[in-house]
């Protein structure tokens, strides 16, 4: 190759280079006035939050502001609200006897709430039931104090205490008539007594549920959720997205009775419910119930089969007491009652249930089955004073 030919290839090459260049130089001129121009009134994506962007090209002048996410969830904030007020109950209760020989004392563990800055403490008549000392309250610190139990009501499943130890905080009371099926609730307990104020959520799966204790009534009106509940967590808060708690949990269902095992069906007795209980425990020691006299086994139509029954639904009654409403009324052992103040007994009406529609003084007419045909009687009802 020559030499001429190897300058005049290498002056090509030269040309080339500032050629491009130049190009490069006047395209970034060309994008650096396009951008220049727009920036303005163009909001980039990745702006920091909180930051101000002002449009220029409109009149007049517009300000978006984008503001920071706060971290803490709604639910953080409800549990750290309510949290503190929710502690853990302990007592024991005697030895049983069964067929293998007696159990021996046993350690039982539920869980509470402050409900008032003087010390009260609202949790559910099962945890305490039983108890042959006053429980021990832990707080969520890990402080113990002792309590004392104030009242109970067996058939709403409401127990009070008090502890005359320092009150760590007061939960907020909600309006649990307002609920929705569909809304994101907050269980705070300790089950098993061991996983002290653990939280879980769910949703309020429904409202006004009736659950049959398997003792002649059933509670009704509950709040059912699928929000975790485990033994133990009894007598906690069930808490809305403000921190107020709704409801008190009380009972979980396991299995069906049929063998279908269940999950996520928890029950909780209304924080309107609970609290009107609650506030008769304190006033009086006690919560008012009419009472008529009778012991009695409730009848359905398996059992009116069984036994070739003239009804299908009632109140076999098996003990009249002394002196009561019944006994006054007439009422006899043998007698069965198919109705109280217009209301039959039936697969939703219960006896304790029905009668606790009315109060104590109140006249009823009581209708009831004797030797096949129905009869009628006025009661008064008297009271009880005990759950």
């Amino acid at each position: 190759m020559t030499k001429n030919r190897i300058v005049y290839m290498l002056l090509v090459v030269v040309l080339a280079g500032v050629a491009a260049l130049s190009g490069a130089a006047v395209g970034g001129v060309v994008v650096y006035r396009t951008v220049s121009q727009n920036q303005s009134s163009s909001v980039v994506a990745s702006a920091p939050a909180a930051q101000v962007v002002q449009a220029s090209n409109t009149s007049p002048q517009q300000v978006l502001t984008i503001n920071t996410t706060d971290i803490e969830t709604t639910i953080t904030q409800a549990v750290k609200k309510v949290g503190p007020a929710v502690v853990t109950v302990t007592g024991t209760i005697p030895s049983q006897m069964t067929q293998f020989g007696p159990t021996g004392t046993a350690t039982v563990s539920g869980s509470g709430v402050f409900i008032s800055d003087k010390g009260y403490i609202l949790t559910n008549n099962h945890v305490i039931e039983g108890m042959t000392t006053d429980p021990t309250i832990i707080l969520s610190d890990g402080t113990q104090e002792t309590a004392k139990i104030v009242g109970a009501d067996m058939y709403s499943d409401i127990a009070v205490l008090k502890t005359d130890g320092k009150v760590p905080a007061v939960a907020t009371l909600g309006n649990s008539d307002v609920l929705n099926p569909g809304e994101t609730v907050i269980a705070i307990g300790s089950p098993l007594g061991d996983f002290k104020n653990t939280v879980t959520v769910g949703v309020v799966s429904a409202t006004g549920r009736s659950i049959d204790t398997g003792n002649g009534y059933t509670i009704d009106g509950l709040i059912q959720t699928d929000a975790a509940i485990n033994q133990g967590n009894s007598g906690g808060p069930l808490v809305d997205l403000a921190g107020e708690v709704i409801a008190i949990n009380t009972l979980i269902v396991r299995n069906s009775g049929t063998g279908t095992v269940a999950e996520g069906l928890g029950f909780a007795i209304p924080i309107n419910t609970a609290s009107a209980v609650a506030d008769q425990i304190i006033q009086n020691g006690y919560i008012s119930r009419p009472f008529m006299g009778v012991n009695f086994q409730p009848i359905t139509p398996d059992i009116a089969s069984a036994y070739n029954l003239p009804v299908q639904y009632g109140a076999y009654v098996t003990s009249v007491s002394a002196k009561s409403p019944a006994s006054q009324a007439g009422l006899q052992t043998g007698d069965i009652i198919t109705g109280i103040g217009g209301i039959n007994l039936d697969v939703t009406h219960s006896f304790i249930n029905t009668l606790f529609n009315f109060k104590p003084g109140d006249q009823v007419i009581v209708t009831f089955n004797r030797n096949g045909k129905s009869q009628q009687v006025t009661v008064t009802l008297g009271e009880t004073t005990h759950g």
